[in-house]
């Protein structure tokens, strides 16, 4: 096999409609009895996995996603990058709906995930080096093709990563904004430690979908625009993104 680049989408991404010869695999895990499914084709002369991580039939909030299962059926195909696309709300008022943007660091909220591979019958303890939750060099790859298409991004910033599916009070997006955060999400944890675990190269393009709770036009209520047609322009731009940056790496 030639190869293999995976894309994971989220809440705005369920199929990947640019797949030509497209398969469905579905993957047995040892991570729950239910399997995986992908879809697998060719774009651009590329081989692309695609994993809608809420699933395909059903489905399941962020506090519920099998993330063992998901990562682990992606490392089967050995990708030789992963790129993971993610609604967020803004922190700062700055970023604006359908600021896009390619965070370089993560602090993780969320509880109860399984956030590992190491099961504790192993003889050595996998301590994971997480300094930088992101592979840097396919971030910074990502960030060069966006220059490249002429699309403005943010370059850098830390995803807060909340526990789901309530959004957040005023007062939790105001302990992120003094610990740094500058985006909020549901998913990116523990996707982006078990991918580094995995020695998997792991990196996100984030959309802006709304101001976090508190935040500008969420100051009283914060409401998600699910069916915008200049989100989904936006959502169409970041999948072009990753597609244009897997080709270069594939040069």
């Amino acid at each position: 096999m030639s190869n293999v680049y995976a894309l994971i989408g989220g809440s705005r991404l369920d199929h990947l409609s640019r797949l030509e010869g497209r398969m469905i695999d579905r993957i047995d895990t040892p991570y729950g009895k239910e399997p995986v499914e992908l879809t697998r084709g060719q774009i651009d002369g590329l081989e692309v996995v695609f994993l809608s991580r809420h699933g395909v039939k059903e489905k399941k909030p962020p506090h519920m996603i099998n993330y063992r299962a998901n990562i682990w059926a992606l490392s089967t195909f050995k990708p030789k990058a992963i790129i993971a696309l993610a609604s967020v709300g803004a922190v700062l008022v700055e970023d604006e709906i359908g600021t896009v943007a390619i965070p370089d660091q993560i602090i993780d909220y969320t509880w109860g995930r399984e956030t590992s591979y190491n099961t504790g019958k192993e003889s050595v303890i996998n301590f994971i080096d997480f300094t930088y939750p992101f592979d840097m060099d396919l971030r910074d790859e990502i960030v060069r093709m966006a220059d490249i298409m002429n699309l403005p991004i943010v370059d850098g910033g830390t995803y807060a990563v909340t526990q789901g599916p309530r959004l957040e009070t005023a007062a939790e997006i105001d302990r992120i904004d003094r610990d740094g955060g500058h985006y909020v999400g549901m998913t990116l944890m523990p996707e982006a430690c078990l991918a580094k675990e995995l020695n998997l190269p792991y990196a996100a393009i984030c959309q802006v979908v709304n101001p976090a709770a508190g935040r500008g036009a969420s100051a009283n209520s914060v409401e998600i625009a699910s069916n915008d047609e200049e989100l989904n322009k936006v959502t169409d731009q970041c999948v072009d993104l990753a597609i244009k940056t897997f080709v270069e790496l594939n040069r």
